[in-house]
């Protein structure tokens, strides 16, 4: 049988409240808060906190505090990703992101959804969908990322956009719902 951490990263129903998830919520909550609560001038410790919190980054990830994830450990990160101030990422299943990629301001990262049925929500499961997003994206500020979504390479997400489907590589794509605008390829 699997464990409700199993169930979670493997996309289906799953009890949040489950004491391990919650422990682990807690241990990322402190990391937080001594992360966001850190000074500038103490980069050493700014960079063992981000190893502990997302153990799975490549070189160079900036978070710019305030930052917010449930779990950290379900991020894949690759090398030189920066994060504006107060973004959000929603972990609960795996969250991939590209070398080089940037996030404005407020950009919300989520996996975590719910069922539709109230029944079924009611009784306090929820499951999520992964995330991945390509490499060298840029993603304007506020822009909103729902499960399941796949973000192309080179991309650019205009900011305010709700990316609610997959959008391609080299593409700028902006709204609500995000769509291509238009190619980033010169012809």
């Amino acid at each position: 049988m699997k464990t409700e951490k199993e169930k979670m990263l493997d996309g289906e129903l799953y009890l949040a409240l489950d004491p391990e998830l919650t422990e682990e919520r807690t241990r990322t909550r402190l990391l937080l808060l001594e992360l966001n609560n850190g000074r500038e001038d103490e980069p050493e410790k700014r960079a063992e906190l981000l190893r502990q919190l997302i153990p799975n980054a490549g070189t160079d990830l900036w978070l710019q505090p305030p930052f917010y994830c449930d779990y950290g450990t379900n991020m894949i990160v690759g090398d030189r990703v920066f994060f504006n101030f107060n973004c959000v990422v929603l972990d609960v299943t795996y969250v991939k992101i590209g070398s080089r990629t940037l996030f404005g301001p407020n950009v919300q990262i989520y996996t975590a959804t719910h069922p539709i049925d109230a029944v079924t929500r009611a009784s306090g499961v929820e499951f999520a969908k992964p995330i991945t997003i390509g490499e060298d994206v840029w993603v304007g500020g506020s822009a909103v990322i729902n499960p399941g979504v796949t973000i192309g390479d080179r991309t650019i997400i205009g900011a305010g956009s709700v990316v609610t489907k997959d959008i391609p590589s080299d593409v700028f794509a902006a709204g609500n719902p995000c769509r291509v605008i238009r190619s980033l390829i010169p012809e």
